[in-house]
């Protein structure tokens, strides 16, 4: 069972764009919470088999959007070849 506030988040994920506002402002006035604490519920939410059962779409999106960024972040490379690291 998916906690009510986690289910919200999950919903509000998959359709922020559609908020006239930035999403920053949004996330405060439509759920009442920090981005800093969304962002934290929402990571979490990403490794819980309930909240993919409950919402497989947005979180395969975002999973495979952190993926991207954690290779890209281990494979990132300066002009001459040489690993950053």
């Amino acid at each position: 069972m998916l906690a009510e506030r986690d289910r919200v988040v999950l919903e509000f994920e998959a359709t922020w764009w559609r908020y006239p506002e930035p999403k920053d402002r949004a996330i405060r006035e439509y759920l009442g919470m920090s981005a800093t604490r969304y962002y934290q519920v929402l990571r979490r939410l990403l490794d819980d088999p309930v909240a993919e059962s409950v919402d497989p779409l947005t979180v395969r999106r975002l999973r495979k959007v952190r993926d991207r960024a954690k290779e890209g972040r281990l494979t990132r490379r300066l002009p001459d070849g040489t690993p950053v690291s």
